[in-house]
C-alpha cells in the first residue's frame, strides 16, 4: 500500500462510520452525555438534571422533526434527555446505544424542562450543551463536526478548549483529491485493503429490510416495493424501494444504526444502497462491490468538501451523484463516463432544497436513486449533459466547484428563509 493509498483509506475510515440515529440530534445527545459523565453522578437514571441547549440554525433545522431512536419522539430536547440519562460518548455517534425503556421513560420526563435556543455563532454546525445536577454543572460543546467535541467545562474551570475547523467534515482531508485520482485509487487498490467497506452493506442493507417490514414515516420504500403495476421489479424499482425504505426506518427513530457519510446517515444510507442494491440484483461479487461501494463515498465526501457540511442544499444531491458513479463503475464505465454521470447528476437535481431531517427524506431520496440510474445510463450510452448548460463545464473539477458554490454560498438565504419558516409554525 502506498502512502497516498493509506491516506486516502483513512479519509474513508474517518468519514463513512456507524450512527445511531439522526446525526444532528445525536450530536445533542453525545454533547450531553460528555458533559453528565464530567459531573461523574453514580446514578444518571435518578438524577435531578437541569439542562440547557444552544445550537446554529443547521442543527436546529435539521433536527425539529426527525425521529429520536427508541423513543417515538422527535427534536433536540428529548436528543439531549437521553444523552444525559443514558449516553456514552466513547460511542462516539452511536452514543444512544445502551438505551433501554427505563432511560426512555426518565428522558421523556425531562424533555419539557431541557431549555433550548439558538447560538450566535458563525459555524454552521455548533452544538452548546449545559447539565446541572447538585449544583454542579458541566459544558460540552461540539463544533464543525458532529462527533467534534472542541471544548468541556466543569464547574466553571476549563478542562479543555481546542479548535478544529476540518474534523467531521471533509474541507481539510480530501481538497486535493479529484475524481481521476479517485477513479485511479478504486481501480488499483488492493481488495484486501478496502475488504472494511462491505459493513456499509452489513448496517444499511439491515436498515433497509427493517424499513420493508415494519411501518415508519411515509412508508416509501415499501409502498414502492407493493406496486408493482406502477414500479414493476426492475433494478430501478428495486434500488429506490430498498434505499427509500433504509431512509424511511431512520429518519422514524429506528434503533438500528445507519453507516454515515460526511457526517450524514442519509447520505451514507443514499450513496450506499443503490450501489448494493445493483449488486443484490445482478449477483456482483464481493471485491466489486467493495470497489464500487469506494468509489460512490468517496465521490460524495470529494464533492460535499466543496459544500460544507450543512447547507440548503439535500445532501441527497451529493450522495445520490456519489451512488451514480458506483453503478456506473459496476456497469464497466470508464473515467469519461464516470465524469459524464456527475455532470448529468448537477444538470439534473441541483437545487433540491433541504428542509429539515424528517420522515418526508425518504421521497427525496426515491428521487435521488431514481436520477442517478438516469444520469448513470445517459452518459453510458454516449449523452452527457453540455457546458453551454446551466453551471456545467467542460472540466470535471469546475463543474464540482461550480454546484459547491450555488450550494454553499448562493443558497445561503435560502436557508435562512427556510429555518425562519420552520420555527414560526
Amino acid at each position: 500500500m502506498t502512502e497516498r493509498e493509506r491516506g486516502i483509506i483513512e479519509l474513508i475510515h474517518s468519514q463513512v462510520k456507524p450512527a445511531l440515529g439522526c446525526t444532528e440530534p445525536i450530536a445533542v445527545a453525545l454533547a450531553a452525555a460528555k458533559a453528565a459523565e464530567l459531573l461523574e453522578i453514580p446514578d444518571r437514571l435518578s438524577a435531578r438534571f437541569e439542562i440547557s441547549v444552544s445550537v446554529s440554525g443547521n442543527i436546529l433545522k435539521n433536527g425539529m422533526g426527525v425521529g429520536v431512536p427508541g423513543t417515538g419522539m422527535t427534536g433536540l430536547r428529548i436528543a439531549a434527555a437521553l444523552g444525559a440519562v443514558c449516553g456514552k460518548s466513547a460511542y462516539g455517534l452511536e452514543v444512544l446505544k445502551d438505551l433501554d425503556e427505563a432511560s426512555v421513560a426518565r428522558a421523556k420526563s425531562l424533555e419539557t424542562e431541557v431549555k433550548l435556543g439558538l447560538a450566535e455563532t458563525a459555524h454552521v454546525l455548533y452544538v452548546s450543551v449545559r447539565v446541572s445536577c447538585g449544583g454542579r454543572d458541566a459544558v460540552a460543546v461540539i463544533q464543525d463536526g458532529h462527533d467534534n467535541i472542541v471544548r468541556l467545562e466543569l464547574c466553571g474551570k476549563l478542562l479543555s478548549d481546542t479548535v478544529s475547523s476540518t474534523h467531521g467534515g471533509s474541507e481539510g482531508h480530501c481538497s486535493e483529491l479529484s475524481v481521476r485520482e479517485i477513479y485511479d485509487f478504486v481501480q488499483s487498490v488492493s481488495a484486501s485493503d478496502i475488504s472494511f467497506i462491505l459493513e456499509d452493506r452489513t448496517l444499511n442493507l439491515a436498515l433497509a429490510r427493517e424499513g420493508l417490514a415494519g411501518d415508519y414515516g411515509l412508508n416509501v420504500g415499501s409502498t414502492i416495493a407493493a406496486d408493482e403495476e406502477d414500479f414493476g421489479r426492475d433494478f430501478l424499482a428495486y434500488a429506490m424501494s430498498l434505499t427509500a425504505a433504509a431512509s424511511d426506518a431512520r429518519m422514524a427513530g429506528c434503533t438500528l444504526p445507519a453507516m454515515s457519510n460526511s457526517g450524514s446517515g442519509n447520505q451514507g444510507i443514499t450513496v450506499s444502497m443503490p450501489v448494493i442494491a445493483y449488486a443484490l440484483h445482478y449477483g456482483v461479487d464481493d471485491e466489486r462491490l467493495s470497489r464500487a461501494l469506494c468509489l460512490s463515498n468517496l465521490i460524495a465526501i470529494h464533492i460535499k468538501s466543496h459544500l460544507g457540511l450543512l447547507s440548503a442544499l439535500c445532501g441527497c444531491v451529493v450522495a445520490s451523484t456519489g451512488a451514480a458513479c458506483g453503478i456506473c463503475w459496476l456497469k464497466g464505465g470508464t473515467y469519461e463516463q464516470v465524469c459524464a454521470t456527475i455532470k448529468n447528476m448537477i444538470g439534473n437535481i441541483t437545487g433540491m432544497v433541504c428542509d429539515g431531517a424528517k420522515v418526508g427524506c425518504a421521497m427525496k431520496v426515491a428521487s435521488g436513486v431514481s436520477s442517478a440510474v438516469q444520469s448513470c445510463q445517459l452518459a453510458l450510452a454516449g449523452h452527457c449533459v453540455g457546458r453551454r448548460d446551466g453551471i456545467i463545464d467542460d472540466d470535471i473539477e469546475r463543474s464540482i466547484r461550480n454546484l459547491g458554490r450555488v450550494g454553499s454560498v448562493g443558497m445561503h438565504e435560502t436557508d435562512n428563509v427556510i429555518l425562519d419558516i420552520m420555527v414560526c409554525k
